[in-house]
């Protein structure tokens, strides 16, 4: 019997042999005839593609070797390394785009000068912010509202009550506010975000995912309160632009650079990623070893000399969202006679390389 079995598992063991070998052969003959999505057998198409999927990373890792070694004999014989391919992708193969902006655009520069957020940009109004919420207003809403009081400085809140948002912005302009922020929220969570320039306007539209509050992200810490220093990354374009404007308008014109807070709106592939940093400055002190020799003998002493190093991190205070723009409207919000700037339809999205801001 135990003679049996062991024939039985020598078997087996010979039959998942020949099963790799079938499909290294399989894989093999699809290189020049057969697709794995053309294979009927479920189990045969899965274990062509594994073995495909392996090759492929094999692959992969010869050629790095081999670059990697090419750039270290390089170094070696003191010439200069082969230089490293650019790696295709979407936003290197955008569409051509006419709107994207130039250093030399006078006419950009005009239209900056007499745009309704020049006043501000200028340092001729100091930003002052009304933040509100839509008429239902959800669990998560008071909590992310808080959050955004920390990042933006001069800003209120106010309850929405059962007021109409036309009366509203007519309140937040005999106020003197510069801008109205509106926290639309549905099934219990922030879904979007209105921001309308005070008082002619404009108003952009923004979808709101991906939310993250500040006690959900680890090792967070709390923001303090100086000026923050804003970094707006990649709005190229001319409607890229004008949202930068718009958003830079939220925040004072004279930031801390030598301070301790960071809010970042990066633009990739027309989704703006909110972040929020502060910076930690550590003082480490390091051991180093030097060599005293004394006049007239050989003999010499360590002594270890101790230094300072001011070390200097970011940590994450939160919140985290994306954004996505929806709609840009000339003046204050108005969804029966307004004009709009710029409107996203579905069938913009017929190409994945092509983006507008």
């Amino acid at each position: 019997m135990g003679g049996m079995r062991k024939n039985e598992g020598n078997d087996s063991g010979s039959e998942l042999d020949d099963g790799k070998q079938k499909n290294k052969k399989m894989v093999k003959k699809e290189k020049g005839q057969l697709l794995p999505s053309m294979m009927k057998n479920k189990e045969k198409r899965s274990a062509v593609h594994a073995e495909l999927k392996h090759q492929k990373k094999l692959e992969k890792r010869k050629k790095i070797k081999a670059r990697d070694a090419a750039e270290k004999r390089a170094l070696e014989l003191g010439e200069e390394p082969p230089p490293r391919a650019i790696p295709r992708t979407i936003e290197n193969t955008r569409e051509f785009d006419e709107t994207v902006c130039k250093p030399d655009d006078e006419e950009l520069f005009a239209r900056n000068d007499a745009d309704e957020l020049s006043s501000i940009l200028k340092r001729e109004r100091t930003p002052t912010i009304l933040i509100t919420t839509s008429r239902f207003n959800s669990t998560l809403g008071p909590a992310f509202i808080s959050e955004l009081l920390d990042v933006i400085p001069n800003s209120e809140y106010f309850k929405r009550g059962t007021y109409d948002l036309k009366k509203i912005v007519e309140y937040a302009k005999t106020k003197d506010f510069t801008s109205l922020i509106v926290v639309h929220t549905n099934r219990r969570k922030p879904d979007a975000l209105l921001i309308i320039g005070l008082p002619d306007g404009p108003t952009a539209h923004f979808k709101l995912s991906k939310l993250v509050l500040r006690k959900d992200i680890k090792n967070h810490g709390n923001p303090t309160s100086h000026e923050p220093e804003l970094v707006l990354n990649n709005f190229t374009t001319r409607l890229g632009h004008r949202i930068g404007r718009i958003i830079q308008s939220l925040f004072p014109q004279d930031p801390n650079f030598r301070g301790r807070r960071v809010v970042t709106f990066h633009n990739q592939r027309d989704f703006i990623f909110f972040r929020h940093h502060r910076y930690i400055f550590e003082t480490k002190e390091t051991n180093k070893a030097t060599c005293s020799k004394t006049k007239g003998t050989k003999s010499s002493k360590g002594e270890n000399v101790t230094q300072e190093k001011v070390i200097a991190r970011l940590q994450e205070c939160g919140p985290r969202f994306t954004l996505k723009l929806i709609s840009l409207q000339h003046g204050t919000f108005d969804t029966k006679s307004g004009e709009y700037e710029w409107v996203h339809k579905p069938e913009m999205d017929t190409s994945r390389r092509r983006f507008f801001l």
